[in-house]
């Protein structure tokens, strides 16, 4: 998989989206999204060379994962997503996933983590047939640690129920807070070596950067 692959694909899937909304429904979007792209969210998030946050949530498949557990066993990749509903983060996940063995190589840890219950996830989980670990961050707790948190605008709430998106469902609250997508590398000591964040929630970081900077560890 080429290194463009990723943000091909997500911009592909941003295109096909927006084309298909109807016009009313294409200017609402691209109003909260420039609101978005404007506002100060993520402004603190954790970045290069901070210590990351610790925090211990429950595993999907069963059980709980702490990262200090994790990063006992060697370097961390540390992936938040806005759920199973979302489009972009699907696409990341897949990307993940193959992936995985060129990260598992350089003796890292594969961790997402996401506001959705831990059932809604696991159905996810093995619809996507991922292999890494899928963890539950009830009322994105862990998210804020990170300084990720971002409040989907009352404007589009409407449409993500016409779409098919109840988040006090999946979320298990009414917050209509989600996670800032973001990808950390940390190494055993838990220092953040690598970030990316971005507000514009359809940018990812391409799973070969993550993998060169799991190499540049050493």
């Amino acid at each position: 998989m080429n290194q463009t692959t990723l943000s091909t694909q997500t911009r592909q899937a941003l295109q096909d989206f927006v084309s298909a909304l109807p016009e009313d429904q294409q200017e609402t979007v691209s109003s909260a999204f420039e609101e978005l792209l404007s506002s100060d969210v993520a402004a603190n998030a954790k970045t290069t060379g901070d210590k990351a946050p610790d925090f211990e949530l429950s595993n999907v498949r069963s059980g709980t994962l702490s990262i200090r557990d994790a990063l006992a066993e060697g370097p961390v990749v540390l992936n938040f997503y806005r759920g199973s509903w979302c489009p972009f983060c699907n696409l990341e996940l897949n990307a993940l996933q193959q992936q995985l063995p060129a990260i598992r190589e350089c003796g890292a840890r594969l961790i997402a983590v996401s506001p959705e219950k831990p059932d809604s996830s696991l159905t996810h989980v093995e619809k996507l047939n991922l292999a890494f670990d899928v963890l539950s961050d009830p009322g994105n707790r862990v998210a804020a640690a990170y300084g990720l948190i971002m409040t989907v605008p009352e404007s589009l709430r409407p449409l993500y129920l016409q779409w098919g998106i109840d988040l006090p469902a999946a979320n298990g609250d009414d917050s209509h807070q989600l996670p800032v997508p973001a990808t950390y590398v940390i190494d055993r000591s838990g220092i953040i070596r690598a970030a990316y964040v971005d507000k514009d929630y359809t940018k990812r970081m391409e799973p070969e950067a993550i993998v060169d900077a799991l190499k540049a560890l050493g």
